[in-house]
């Protein structure tokens, strides 16, 4: 899979990062990113979980890329 958090929709909630934190921290002014390397969920359960839980939906989780 392949993670992003969109950062022009992102209002720093957190709740990425409390839900997922072996892949999701925030940023020095609160916002959500995923952590270096973490890129394609470093196999945690969580991460579906982590993008339904940002209010604003700003976690996109896509199957990995083929080839």
């Amino acid at each position: 899979m392949r993670i992003s958090v969109d950062h022009d929709v992102c209002v720093g909630a957190g709740q990425c990062a409390l839900t997922a934190p072996e892949v999701f921290t925030q940023d020095d002014d609160g916002f959500g990113e995923v952590l270096a390397g973490r890129e394609d969920g470093h196999g945690s359960p969580l991460v579906r979980e982590a993008a339904r839980a940002c209010p604003v939906a700003a976690i996109s989780v896509l199957p990995a890329r083929e080839g």
